[in-house]
């Protein structure tokens, strides 16, 4: 292989290599306002939040015995935020007072649909659609449980941000038809 054909090989791979970091940091981005309060930095949110709120390194998170992963981004649980969960860029914030006596599955969903988030932006039909999409891949997410989602999203009314419940739950209804629940390597094996 010539020295040339190194160098094109390098500066393809270094241009692909930024163009998803570009995607990604835009996706971050696009869900909060720049300057908001909702664009803290998390030592800022953490300092701003005060001695309640307590930070939970990625991969450390535990919900009624499943482990929540969102990447490498860590979860602050903060009984003082104002809703279910929330994410800001590069981590999410759960409200342990908001999520106690909810259903397994409606808080699995609840920290899917933050950490979606994190890869789709501000946009919420999106979100939902990736929480519930992560829910039916990862098998924490059945047909008992999607009736237990919809239910608590349809008492919720629609705002700026979110259509209603109703509303809502058709569309996450369709975003599970689509996502096939991963099979077990032993049956990936014997087709």
């Amino acid at each position: 292989m010539s020295w040339r054909s190194v160098t094109l090989t390098i500066g393809f791979c270094a241009m692909m290599v930024f163009t998803s970091l570009g995607a990604t940091a835009f996706a971050q981005a696009d869900f909060v306002e720049p300057g908001s309060d909702l664009d803290l930095p998390l030592p800022d949110y953490l300092a701003k939040a005060g001695p309640d709120a307590k930070l939970i390194d990625a991969g450390k998170l535990k919900l009624d015995k499943h482990r929540m992963i969102c990447g490498k981004r860590p979860t602050i649980i903060d009984p003082s935020f104002e809703s279910w969960g929330g994410a800001y860029p590069g981590y999410l914030i759960l409200n342990p007072k908001r999520l106690k006596g909810l259903p397994t599955p409606v808080k699995l969903f609840i920290y899917a649909h933050e950490c979606g988030h994190q890869f789709v932006g501000r946009d919420e039909s999106a979100a939902d659609c990736f929480g519930v999409k992560r829910g039916r891949r990862y098998g924490w997410l059945n047909d008992k449980g999607l009736t237990q989602v919809c239910e608590f999203i349809s008492k919720l009314k629609g705002d700026a941000n979110h259509a209603a419940g109703p509303e809502r739950c058709k569309k996450i209804r369709v975003c599970y038809k689509e996502a096939a629940p991963r099979t077990s390597r032993s049956s990936q094996s014997s087709q």
